[in-house]
């Protein structure tokens, strides 16, 4: 996949190309379903198959202390997207001088000048340039203008194939609905929207190595940690190393109020973790994923250390059996 950041990056004369453009957050079962029709798209044109993104969402600049949570890093996003086989990311810095731009301007500089666009893909609720005042409408007119096509995609429902049990009331699949399934400790609901589970990337820091102490080592991610953090609790999922090893593992996300913990953290615990002949399974200091798969139960804060350390094995012993039929 070619993957720009600015209009500049992208090789003169390109195209032709089919495009489309969203901030695909999360990119669900819904983003999912309009890349796989610009590919096919892009396919019956004999052109390429370009995405246009935006780097930071445009609600951090116009609203930044209302702005939703994001569900994953830019990492993460982008492989999601070239995950989809599309040929081109343009990951656009958003700015409020791009933001400034009527809808006629963004598609003649973007679509037109740059991308050589024969095609557009969209939805029904598609809005760009100056104030979102661009809409279905005004693609279809600026495609008459400009000489494409406009492809209109259906909304992912109940009726694809695939869709799981959560779609069958009649709910569209969104970035809201995950935030908002992720806000309640919900990743089960999370996942089924997105088509996969939900993850946090981040770098393996140094804890108060409690865990250690009674016998279930973690590894705590740093807080700058990239992903939507679910609900307080406890929970089943993997941790996948620097290595891409995929590892079993009780999560457990909160401050730890047994010991009256103050910082929110993730930390994963490694179930029947490998030794190294050196010691140890040791993941300090490298870029880690966690993946959520179910949760066990909410935090609570116990009696003290035995108390936990009781219901930790039994989180662990219902991870172990829950897992090992993933």
């Amino acid at each position: 996949m070619d993957y720009w950041n600015d209009l500049a990056e992208v090789p003169s004369g390109y195209g032709p190309s089919v495009v489309t453009l969203g901030n695909f957050d999360g990119v669900h079962r819904g983003h999912q379903q309009v890349l796989a029709k610009l590919v096919e798209t892009a396919a019956r044109h004999s052109a390429s198959a370009v995405a246009i993104s935006f780097d930071p969402h445009p609600a951090q600049v116009h609203r930044p202390h209302s702005a939703p949570q994001q569900i994953m890093g830019l990492a993460d996003r982008v492989a999601a997207l070239e995950e989809t086989g599309i040929d081109g990311l343009l990951m656009m810095e958003y700015t409020l001088e791009l933001a400034a731009d009527t809808p006629e301007e963004f598609v003649r500089k973007v679509f037109v000048e740059t991308l050589g666009v024969c095609a557009v893909v969209i939805g029904h609720d598609v809005r760009f340039g100056k104030d979102n005042s661009g809409d279905l409408t005004t693609m279809q007119e600026l495609g008459e203008q400009f000489g494409f096509a406009v492809d209109v995609i259906e909304e992912y429902g109940a009726d694809q194939p695939d869709a799981p049990d959560v779609l069958h009331g009649g709910r569209r699949c969104s970035s809201s609905w995950v935030r908002e399934a992720l806000a309640e400790g919900d990743v089960t609901t999370a996942a089924q929207v997105l088509g996969r589970l939900h993850r946090v990337r981040g770098e393996v820091v140094h804890g108060d190595a409690r865990g250690r102490e009674l016998g279930f080592p973690t590894a705590n991610l740093s807080p700058d940690a990239s992903g939507m953090i679910p609900a307080d609790g406890v929970y089943a999922g993997w941790l996948i190393d620097g290595a891409g090893m995929r590892w079993p593992a009780a999560i457990s996300v909160g401050s730890n109020p047994t010991f009256e913990g103050a910082s929110r953290r993730v930390e994963a615990h490694v179930i029947d973790r490998p030794k190294e002949s050196a010691g140890d399974f040791d993941l300090y200091g490298q870029q880690v994923v966690v993946e959520f798969v179910q949760r066990l139960r909410g935090m609570v804060a116990y009696t003290g250390p035995e108390a936990l350390v009781t219901q930790m094995q039994l989180d662990v012993d219902q991870s172990r059996a829950l897992l090992s039929t993933e």
